[in-house]
């Protein structure tokens, strides 16, 4: 597995997102199917595996601190708080909170599910835009200061936030959803990451699975939340698959799947690009870690880019309730 830096740390080009174990696209694996997820992606040479509170309210950092605390020195953890379930009377919802003291609770919680004693890399899961970045920032630094945790991020923010965020403590890190069809960080995000020398971390860059080319709208479970993207909403998927024929064909040219084919993309953007891509299967495990040796040539990445962007794609990523949670740049085109 080839490595990329990460901060101070070697990590592998491409790390695993850990989500989907736990979390967002239906009913999660049973334990031991998971366990065989992680462990093999450890065995192949992942070095990255990147977690946050809010996977299934906890339940995701659980399975990761049972599976992967006999394997603690082998790899770098990363995980997110400020996003975290919060237990109301009629059930646990999502909260963004970035105040200082619940950070520091939800770093604690953190700490203790994922039987470790230090975070590698900790994540402001969502700018609290009722809290300056200063402060919640300032109270991480703190963190890093008492040993609990050892570099920062930050997920989903904009340019600006990123340079106040930067101004307080060393950021190592920006997470943000990046593929062919989601080229926001473009816009500003990830110029300014390589200003400051920020590690650029892509998360879905298979595009939830749309860049397969084998996902079925129709088959999604009740619970997956993908039902409330408007990419996938009936009509704007069948406007999208039909990108999906071209785009196909441009892998087989290139000889590989087209998963494959959006993986390597990311990594021909840049050595400070990292994707993180989550699957449930052994096999498409394999699959998108052989990406790394896939050479693509100037003119597919040309044909690629302009076959699948921000003006070929319809609907915008998030719905609107989802869109004003984050703090990242938009393109004006089509409300991308």
């Amino acid at each position: 597995m080839q490595t990329r830096k990460l901060g101070p740390f070697n990590v592998s080009a491409i790390g695993l997102g850990c989500m989907s174990l736990s979390y967002a696209y239906g009913v999660p694996p049973a334990f031991d199917a998971a366990e065989r997820v992680l462990l093999a992606a450890l065995d192949s040479g992942v070095t990255l595996f990147d977690t946050a509170a809010l996977y299934g309210f906890g339940a995701n950092e659980d399975l990761l601190g049972k599976v992967l605390k006999p394997h603690r020195q082998r790899f770098t953890l990363a995980s997110k708080g400020g996003l975290a379930g919060v237990t109301f009377p009629d059930g646990v919802k999502r909260v963004i909170d970035g105040r200082p003291a619940t950070l520091r609770q939800n770093c604690e919680d953190s700490l203790r599910r994922l039987q470790t004693d230090v975070i590698d890399l900790y994540y402001l899961h969502r700018f609290d835009k009722k809290v300056p970045i200063e402060d919640s920032v300032g109270e991480m630094s703190r963190l890093v200061e008492e040993g609990k945790v050892r570099t920062l991020g930050l997920s989903e923010v904009s340019a600006s936030t990123l340079r106040r965020a930067h101004a307080v403590h060393p950021i190592t890190a920006v997470q943000t959803e990046y593929s062919l069809w989601a080229r926001n960080p473009e816009i500003a995000v990830l110029q300014t990451c390589r200003e400051l020398g920020v590690a650029f971390v892509a998360f879905s860059p298979v595009a939830r699975g749309f860049l397969t080319g084998k996902l079925d709208v129709a088959t999604l479970e009740a619970k997956d939340i993908r039902h409330t993207m408007p990419r996938f909403h009936p009509a704007n998927y069948a406007a999208n698959t039909k990108l999906l024929p071209a785009y196909q064909a441009l892998a087989a040219e290139a000889g590989c799947t087209p998963a494959q084919l959006a993986l390597a993309w990311l990594l021909h953007k840049g050595d400070d690009i990292i994707p993180i891509p989550g699957t449930t299967s052994l096999s498409h495990l394999s699959e998108d870690l052989a990406a790394v040796d896939i050479k693509l040539s100037p003119a597919t990445i040309t044909q690629v880019e302009a076959l699948i962007n921000q003006t070929t794609v319809v609907g915008p990523r998030y719905s609107a309730q989802s869109q004003s949670e984050v703090d990242t740049e938009m393109f004006h085109i089509g409300d991308q």
